[in-house]
């Protein structure tokens, strides 16, 4: 490449020193040539070699290359233009000068009638992906993947709008008689029309394009030379500054380069014809299209078919193009065919056909008869366009990106090892504390690609397999990366077509039903790597996927850790109804789990686990357990209430009548009202076993109840007892708020949820009842100042004999049976407490009930 690319370097300098030669009239231009290199190699140095790798891009060189080619079109058109209307007087005077010189339009249709311009074709097409400055404008300084879709349609714009003054300024030149050659009919038409500026035009035109040139080239050729030749032979120690070093050794290998195209322009003695310089150089990287395009789709192609292949090409080249050039023969004798060569514009194409036949010749032969090695065979798949690799899954001896850093000291020293292992994680964005062995292959995966731009992909892969190895395990086969390989095909999935896009979308239906699945799955390799953790298990646990994926199963936190793995290791496939505390509460989990065999290795199956969270079904088992106990003990309550109650009333007339036949013995009298207190207190707590055990069962016709007449009546009988004066209660029902259900059951719901109220409030303070009417419904609320109910029993306050009072203050059924009341009547009871959030203080209980609605405004 570095030879081949000699010829156009010297093409730029002998165009420069010729456009020098022809302004001031000086045949030879020595020291402006090498002025010229001097300037080249001062500016490419500056814009070009600041960076080092290949991801940081030197986007002031693209503004530059980009300005210098914007003066270029305006150049290029502005001597076009001055052609057409100030040599031709127009269109018109164009046709009809054309009309009467035919042989100036005939020599356009020459190159269409001869060999020549089909190769000429090949070589060009060829060029924007195998010359060096084109390859490094579009791939290395590309900013964005998305601008190649503009330059499809902008380069051909570009180009074209450049290509239509050529006809016109190779006609304005024979019109004028420059006497110049061709190539510099843009200074000679100027020079002839007596026009300075337009001269001056014209040549900032060519020396623009000539310095972007040179310096584009002389980048891209220093990046491989540095990384293919440099680094291969040497490589910096480690206790230097690496970066300083790359820096000044790429800055010594750009005046270098330079310099050796000016010397090649001194040795061709400046009196080439330019086009033969140009056709030299495209013809020389045309040797490099066959292996690019085998790299893209020929898995088959080897290093040694590339390396004879072109071997085969450069020496047809070298003999037919290159010598000629340098020894300006004449013309020499080919024996086989039997004729004499001589490189000119008619014969160069068979020259160039020559080479690149020998080139794809022995490059076929070469790597069908002989194997190629695994890292070529790795590197074919890589980069073939029909991609089947599979990437190995691997454990590797560094555990965390902090033990990377310490290996890559060794041969880039501890400085530049960090900032490239922080560098990596930048670009992956993954913390300096990842320990998941996916996460830990990707950074080296990256790793290797970023010192593959700083250092070449030769070195870069000596570096990484040298220091960041994989652990040589016993085992002869590796399983695939699948996370890695799914992430790569959700990112080309929408480049996919045919039979390819049909698979996906079949693994992408069937991983989409597994991530859906409302039971937990977590798939584990063999070494119980996570490949999977569905939806379900994130709700479960807690844990996110991103966090767990490509991670050990140890490292997940517990529970949940010791509850999976200790059920990894049991011989049981399935474990029913394991109990797990999770944040204070009790989750009943299901286990399952089976093994997949890997097809090609039976030993090396992984494992499927399946957790079905079996909480709320328990929970309502528990429910429909207590509720059956509830039944009994109700059943048992109205039995016991029964046989309790005959035995209670004969005590009670008992003691009633012994407190009136001795009403003069005062001892037996207090005794006797004793006796009847206390059998009152047994008739009141019989007689809420009774309302319990009844619950649900009572017959009651519903008619329209206004709430304010019940609050009122609720707070009269409340106010019979002595400790209601302790308390003021204040009946604030709207009495237009009117409802459907029992009067009587209504009050007994009242009755008991003022009580409590009355009991938690201190002293002094208020209960409030109020209602609030909706369209269908009507709340009634009930507010207290008390100290409030806390968290952790509110759950609880509607469970039979559940209570806080001390013991003989209370059943506990008191709101139980308000909640049956409640649902008999078609209503919901809710509980807010504190119901001052300022004060966390009081609490509101809010009975919504079933608005009455007369019949009239019904049938309405």
């Amino acid at each position: 490449m570095l030879i081949g690319v000699l010829p156009l370097l010297a093409l730029q300098i002998q165009a420069v020193a010729d456009s020098i030669g022809i302004l001031t009239h000086e045949p030879v231009q020595h020291r402006v040539a090498l002025s010229f290199c001097a300037l080249i190699t001062l500016f490419t140095i500056f814009f070009g070699s600041r960076h080092i790798a290949t991801r940081e891009k030197h986007e002031g060189l693209v503004f530059a290359i980009a300005f210098e080619s914007v003066i270029k079109l305006i150049a290029i058109g502005g001597v076009g233009l001055y052609a057409l209307y100030g040599v031709f007087d127009g269109p018109q005077q164009l046709e009809l000068w054309l009309l009467q010189n035919q042989t100036a339009l005939a020599a356009l249709h020459t190159p269409l009638q001869e060999g020549p311009w089909r190769t000429l074709l090949l070589v060009f097409f060829a060029s924007a992906i195998v010359m060096p400055h084109m390859y490094h404008m579009t791939f290395t300084e590309n900013l964005n993947p998305r601008a190649l879709v503009s330059a499809s349609w902008g380069l051909p714009l570009f180009l074209l709008l450049m290509s239509l003054a050529v006809p016109l300024i190779l006609w304005a030149g024979l019109k004028l008689g420059a006497t110049t050659n061709p190539e510099y009919f843009t200074l000679g038409i100027g020079i002839a029309a007596n026009s300075p500026a337009l001269a001056l035009l014209a040549y900032v035109g060519g020396l623009s394009a000539a310095s972007g040139l040179i310096i584009v080239t002389t980048l891209a050729l220093s990046g491989m030379a540095l990384n293919h030749l440099v680094l291969p032979l040497y490589q910096p120690p480690a206790e230097g500054n690496i970066y300083r070093w790359l820096k000044w050794t790429r800055r010594a290998l750009i005046v270098a380069i330079i310099m050796a195209g000016y010397a090649f322009y001194l040795l061709l003695g400046a009196e080439q014809d330019l086009a033969n310089l140009g056709i030299v150089a495209f013809v020389a990287t045309l040797q490099f299209l066959p292996g690019v395009l085998s790299v893209l789709y020929w898995p088959t192609a080897n290093r040694r078919g590339f390396i004879a292949g072109l071997l085969a090409g450069i020496l047809v080249w070298l003999v037919t193009m290159l010598l000629p050039l340098i020894g300006n023969l004449q013309g020499f004798y080919i024996p086989l065919l039997n004729m004499i060569y001589v490189l000119d514009d008619t014969s160069w194409h068979m020259a160039a056909i020559a080479s690149l036949a020998a080139n794809v010749l022995m490059f076929t032969l070469i790597s069908l008869f002989t194997n190629a090695s695994t890292e070529e065979a790795s590197a074919a798949e890589a980069c073939a366009v029909d991609n089947v690799r599979r990437p190995q899954r691997r454990e590797l001896h560094a555990a965390s990106p902090q033990e990377f850093a310490t290996q890559l000291a060794k041969p880039l020293g501890a400085k530049a090892a960090q900032k490239e292992v922080e560098q990596a994680l930048r670009d992956l964005y993954l913390p300096f504390d990842e320990r998941r062995p996916y996460a830990l292959r990707r950074l080296r995966d990256r790793i290797e690609a970023n010192l593959s731009g700083l250092m070449g992909p030769s070195v870069a892969q000596d570096m990484v397999e040298t220091f960041l190895p994989y652990k040589a395990g016993g085992e002869n086969y590796v399983t695939e990366d699948i996370h890695f390989i799914e992430s790569r095909l959700e990112d080309y999935h929408s480049r996919l077509t045919g039979l390819a896009a049909e698979l996906d979308a079949l693994r992408r239906y069937h991983r989409q039903t597994l991530q859906e699945l409302p039971m937990g799955v977590c798939s584990l390799a063999k070494d119980q790597e996570i490949l999977m953790w569905n939806k379900a298990m994130e709700e479960l646990t807690g844990i996110p996927a991103q966090h767990v994926v490509g991670s050990r199963l140890s490292t997940i936190t517990n529970p949940w850790k010791d509850l999976l793995q200790g059920f990894i290791n049991l011989p049981d496939e399935h474990l029913h109804k394991q109990h797990l505390a999770l944040d204070g509460q009790t989750r009943w989990l299901n286990l399952h789990k089976a093994a997949i065999d890997e097809p090609l290795a039976p030993g090396n199956s992984g494992l499927v686990l399946l957790v079905e969270d079996l909480t709320e079904t328990q929970t309502l088992e528990d429910k429909l357990v207590h509720s059956e106990r509830l039944a009994s003990i109700g059943r048992l309550a109205a039995g016991v209430a029964h046989e309790i109650g005959n035995p209670i009333t004969g005590i009670a007339c008992l003691a009633q009548n012994l407190r009136e036949e001795r009403e003069e013995d005062g001892e037996l009298t207090e005794i006797s009202e004793q006796i009847l207190e206390q059998t009152k207190r047994i008739s009141r707590i019989v007689q809420s076993l009774m309302s319990f055990a009844h619950a649900g069962s009572h017959q009651h016709n519903d008619e329209a109840v206004c709430l304010a007449e019940v609050a009122q009546d609720a707070i009269g009988l409340l106010a019979l007892n002595r400790r209601n004066f302790e308390v003021q209660f204040f009946n604030l029902c709207d009495p237009d708020h009117w409802v459907d259900g029992d009067p009587q059951r209504l009050a007994q719901v009242l009755i008991n949820l003022l009580s409590n109220a009355r009991d938690a409030s201190p002293p002094g303070c208020a209960v409030r009842v109020k209602s609030e009417a909706f369209e269908h419904t009507v709340d009634l609320i009930v507010e207290d100042e008390g100290s409030g109910i806390p968290k952790n029993i509110m759950d609880r306050l509607f469970e039979p004999f559940f209570t806080t009072k001390d013991p003989g203050e209370g059943t506990g059924l008191g709101l139980a049976l308000v909640y049956s009341i409640v649902e008999e009547h078609y209503g919901q009871i809710t509980i807010d407490s504190p119901a001052d959030p300022q004060s966390q203080r009081g609490t509101r209980i809010r009975v919504t009930l079933p608005r009455h609605v007369e019949a009239t405004s019904a049938v309405n």
